[in-house]
């Protein structure tokens, strides 16, 4: 009886010793004394808890404030049995990632421990399947390998199309009113599995949870869009002279997915509802980086009446992607990612229909009449939400010079004040990038920034995968930082004296994609939306929002079609006219 909590005690007490100090040197946590965490511990009792604290401690011990934020759940947890509860559920996840991973996943995931992580398999035509080759699935907070991926080859893809091309008989039959009700049923079990689907997505992506959970909101939304969309598809009777003619949309045939890391869900509904909606199959191809978000909202879709074939989600190396987009029987090809790779797809797929949504460098205007205080507000958040890994991201600050100085001072202020953590833990504002080498890139562009003149407000240290909040002013346009997408958390502010200014330096790049604007001038709203060269426009907030109804999208060299449900249908489906002379 007395041997456990002393083993417990050493262990915790070993663990914090060896704790270093906290990795961002600008966002320092005072890391608690061992018998303090260990009384706290002992006090709330939740069940697992005690006797997977020492594990947890070690797993997050690189992890930037991780222990204080432990620190603090503990002590909510004495007093308030919600803390309790979400303590639990933190350390559940985080003492035993492989079995949580296993549990979730369910049918495709292998066996897994707390020392030898899951492995997962992906899915051809509703069947799961395994192959000779794995890639690993790594924790972007720890580091840690947590999962590791069956990688499709290119039978396996190939099977996946004809599996996919087979099925198109079957889902172009599916009735409006069917394909609806399948797109609710999906949405209904997203709202019933939100908190495990938040719980992978900050696992896998690095997604801190309160965001994560935003995106289960969002994709439980474009599901209901897109079953609205879905009953449009019947046909249209129009009395014409000369006769009626009868229009009606079919569906273009096999669709591939292909998503990016950091909307590891939306991305992937905006791609595979509207494809749903439309009646066409689709085949997923989910970032290697987060594989298992995707297989979940996979297992989602076989649970509704979807035909079984007409769904895979495929996990190929590079070299066996191919098929996905050379193949025709492949009749679509939506991309979401990076901008060289897109438009390489673009002069690969010439002669099928093919949705781009690459880079994007957004700026953001704030002109001599804005709201200071909400400008600044909106635009710390937007510039470093999910570390600034959006297409969308406020990566350029204009703001006139009336307001500079003080828009600048302010906006320093709250990003110091910024949470950085564990991604897991619901305070958490700023988690890590995906990977190391993600901030080795950022940093290399801040620092060709500095020595050509620039200089840093706040920020730019890094331990691991994370970086701390930046923010540069005095950049030149031929810097990469302003030239380039950063998507880190970075932003260059610079200041203007006339509006038309502003906006040149704003169109000054190659991307298109969303531009804001604040101000109290409708005069100057429409003058920024009639130059501005970019697919959208936000008024009064920053560009990193977006609507999912909107038909999103860049123009130049951001992308090419738009998503949203309503847009997406229109590409995946072929107009067909009935023409009936002389009937009235």
């Amino acid at each position: 009886m007395t041997k456990r909590p002393v083993t417990t005690a050493l262990m915790i007490a070993a663990t914090l010793a060896l704790l270093a100090p906290p990795a961002l040197a600008r966002s320092r946590t005072q890391v608690p004394r061992w018998k303090t965490l260990n009384s706290q511990a002992r006090k709330v009792r939740t069940g697992t808890s005690n006797r997977n604290l020492a594990r947890v401690l070690w797993r997050v011990k690189r992890v930037p404030g991780a222990v204080g934020q432990l620190r603090k759940l503990y002590q909510g947890a004495i007093k308030a049995k919600v803390q309790r509860k979400d303590l639990s559920s933190y350390l559940k996840v985080r003492s035993d990632t492989s079995g949580f991973l296993s549990k979730t996943l369910g049918p495709a995931m292998g066996k897994g421990t707390a020392a030898k992580p899951a492995m997962a398999r992906f899915m051809v035509g509703g069947k799961y399947r395994t192959s000779r080759t794995t890639d690993a699935v790594v924790d972007p907070a720890t580091g840690k390998t947590i999962m590791k991926v069956y990688a499709s080859s290119k039978q396996d893809v190939l099977d996946a199309i004809s599996a996919a091309d087979g099925a198109r008989g079957a889902t172009a039959a599916l009735s409006p009113g069917k394909r609806a009700e399948i797109l609710r049923g999906v949405a209904r079990q997203l709202k019933a599995r939100k908190t495990e689907l938040a719980q992978v997505m900050a696992l896998e992506s690095g997604k801190p949870v309160a965001d994560a959970m935003v995106e289960v909101d969002r994709a439980i939304n474009t599901f209901k869009l897109s079953a609205k969309e879905a009953m449009k598809m019947k046909p249209q009777v129009q009395n014409t002279p000369g006769g009626k003619m009868m229009v009606s949309r079919a569906p273009v045939g096999v669709v591939s997915a292909i998503a990016p890391f950091n909307f590891p869900l939306n991305l992937v509904a905006h791609k595979l509802a509207p494809a749903i909606a439309a009646g066409n199959p689709v085949i997923i191809k989910p970032s290697p980086r987060t594989p298992m978000t995707a297989m979940l909202l996979a297992q989602m879709v076989s649970k509704t009446a979807w035909p079984k074939a007409a769904l895979s989600v495929v996990t190929p190396r590079v070299s066996n992607i191919g098929p996905l987009v050379k193949d025709a029987r492949v009749k679509m090809v939506s991309f979401t990612g990076s901008e060289t790779v897109g438009w390489k797809i673009k002069k690969q797929a010439s002669h099928k229909r093919v949705s781009l949504e690459l880079g994007g460098n957004a700026a953001l205007v704030v002109h001599k009449d804005a709201d200071i205080k909400d400008a600044v507000t909106k635009a710390v958040r937007g510039s470093f939400a999910y570390s600034g890994q959006i297409c969308i991201s406020t990566q350029r600050i204009m703001v006139h010079d009336k307001l500079y100085d003080r828009f600048v001072q302010e906006f320093v202020k709250q990003t110091k004040q910024i949470k950085v953590g564990d991604p897991l833990m619901k305070g958490t504002q700023l988690g890590p990038m995906i990977n190391r080498a993600a901030v080795e890139r950022a940093q290399g562009w801040v620092k060709e920034a500095v020595a050509g003149g620039a200089k840093v407000l706040t920020g730019g240290g890094a331990r691991g995968s994370y970086m701390e909040p930046t923010v540069v002013v005095g950049a030149r346009a031929n810097h990469k930082i302003v030239r380039e997408e950063a998507f880190a958390p970075v932003v260059v502010i610079s200041k203007y004296k006339k509006l038309d200014s502003a906006l040149k330096q704003v169109n000054d790049s190659r991307f298109g994609l969303q531009a804001g604007i604040f101000t109290k001038s409708q005069k100057v709203v429409d003058r920024a939306f009639g130059k501005l060269d970019v697919g959208g426009l936000v008024v009064n907030h920053v560009p990193t929002i977006r609507f999912d109804a909107q038909p999103y999208g860049g123009i130049k060299r951001s992308g090419f079609g738009r998503e949203g449900p309503k847009y997406a249908v229109e590409d995946m489906t072929e107009l067909k006219t009935m023409l009936l002379p002389g009937v009235k």
